[in-house]
């Protein structure tokens, strides 16, 4: 697969002509050329989005729909070629790009291009001397960035609100996993979508991604991924005044109280700990046990953990697949090796694997579980963003919450229990910006999505999403 930029629904060259070598996980060979893109490519998506805001925004809410409907429906119809390339792309099991990534990509587009049907505004009477009202118009051309590890389905999350909002889009996948987003550009191409609306830029984050945040034509940015570039972003954006949405880093934390439903709470918490090789933001990385069933809980966990089967992408029997990068996979090994010094425990796996036949060269980590470490330590304060858990006991209700708050993160977290006044208590008082209760990952498109903490800055998902993408403008009718 060689992949183009899609600049003004045409599909470009790399002004430098130069291209990155793009590299199956499953077996660490080359299988792709991307875009080596600079601030040239840039700048030309930036004026065509420019000039094609001025048609788009005026389109009616209906208009927008439409063509937002239409890129819905091929996804779906090209669901099998997106799954099996977003499967290669990543490494993840080609399940789970069937049933939950390309999926959803389709529910984003759909469920935004609907909303925008449905809103309102808002108006103040003043009596008979007047009234004011309330309109939501779009801010512009949208710097969308989307990270490796859910490519479709996070890239579609920011492109599809910020386009049924009226606002035209330049949006920069993640390197390490373009197939997805190019193919969408395909789609663009095949449904006729409006030239200049949605440019899509290959690259890397240096020579694609600071460029676009900095331009001054571009005055609100949406990025998804690691807490360090989401601070550069932000000081970016801070010296121009950008409007930012910053969903960053996670060290989620899943506290199991002793009366919760055991069976249950074992199966999600291996989901919760391991889908995606643990390459979810929302995953907890950090399972806090009440004492009384510690014992029970990690001679359960590790007998099933021990049971995942790890292998290529494209087994239907897989359950664990590849790490997404070579420099991915000894990052997270790099951390479990300073896990031991810290003086923890690797209960089972910690390990690299060697898969058989032509994916003998992929990147496979064995899923790991960690005890005996300090809540302070690294481990359990620094996002590892893999197949790696640490599980410690608490006492108390108090001790669940300190150790579950005791982190520079707050994205999401995870509470089992059967006691509904405790379920209340302690889901009011943990600071993150999602938390579930007996269940992991139910997402509802209508409800806000985001951090606190060093998890990022603002939400996305439902109005939330409409909201950021556009600007209210208060007009009075003076009556008088």
């Amino acid at each position: 697969m060689k992949i183009d930029n899609y600049i003004d629904g045409v599909f470009i060259k790399p002004s430098s002509g130069e291209y990155l070598d793009n590299i199956d996980p499953s077996t660490g060979k080359i299988y792709g050329q991307i875009p080596k893109s600079n601030y040239k490519d840039v700048a030309d998506a930036i004026q065509s989005a420019k000039k094609a805001f001025s048609l788009w925004s005026k389109l009616t809410s209906a208009d927008r729909s439409n063509h937002l409907m239409r890129v819905a429906d091929r996804i779906e119809q090209r669901l099998e070629e997106l799954a099996l390339a977003e499967s290669k792309d990543n490494g993840k099991p080609l399940k789970v790009a069937r049933t939950v990534d390309i999926p959803r990509a389709v529910d984003n587009f759909r469920f935004f291009a609907s909303a925008i049907l449905h809103e309102n505004s808002e108006i103040h009477d003043v009596g008979d001397n007047g009234f004011n009202y309330t309109l939501r118009r779009p801010v512009g051309v949208v710097a969308c960035i989307s990270p490796w590890n859910l490519p479709l389905y996070l890239f579609t999350w920011k492109i599809a609100p910020a386009l049924a909002a009226g606002n035209t889009v330049v949006a920069k996948p993640s390197e390490i996993t373009p197939a997805t987003a190019f193919l969408l550009s395909t789609i663009l191409d095949e449904v006729n979508f409006p030239k200049g609306v949605l440019n899509i830029i290959h690259g890397t984050g240096l020579e694609v991604g600071e460029p676009l945040v900095s331009h001054p034509d571009v005055p609100i940015i949406s990025f998804t991924g690691g807490t360090v570039t989401g601070e550069r972003i932000n000081k970016i954006a801070a010296s121009s005044f950008k409007k930012i949405s910053l969903e960053l880093g996670g060290k989620n934390p899943n506290v199991i109280f002793s009366d919760c439903d055991f069976e249950q709470m074992i199966k999600t918490t291996l989901k919760s700990s391991f889908s995606n090789q643990g390459q979810i933001c929302l995953c907890g990385s950090r399972i806090i046990v009440e004492k009384s069933i510690y014992d029970r809980f990690l001679i359960s966990f590790i007998a099933k953990t021990k049971k995942l089967r790890i292998g290529p992408p494209s087994d239907p029997t897989t359950q664990i697949g590849a790490i997404v990068s070579a420099d991915h996979k000894e990052k997270i090994l790099s951390y479990i090796k300073l896990a031991e010094s810290e003086g923890g425990k690797i209960e089972c796996g910690g390990e690299s694997v060697v898969v058989d036949g032509d994916n003998s060269g992929g990147y496979y980590i064995s899923p790991t579980i960690i005890t005996g470490l300090d809540m302070n330590c690294r481990t359990n304060q620094e996002e590892i963003f893999g197949p790696v858990v640490t599980v410690m006991p608490f006492d108390s209700e108090d001790e669940a919450l300190e150790l579950a708050n005791n982190s520079k993160y707050g994205l999401a977290s995870t509470i089992w229990t059967n006691d509904l006044k405790k379920a209340h208590r302690v889901a009011n008082n943990i600071y993150t910006g999602i938390v579930w209760v007996n269940s992991w990952l139910v997402r509802d498109l209508r409800t806000p999505f985001g951090g606190v903490k060093n998890s990022g800055v603002g939400r996305e998902g439902g109005f939330e999403s409409l909201q950021f993408f556009t600007e209210p403008k208060n007009i009075y009718i003076d009556l008088k």
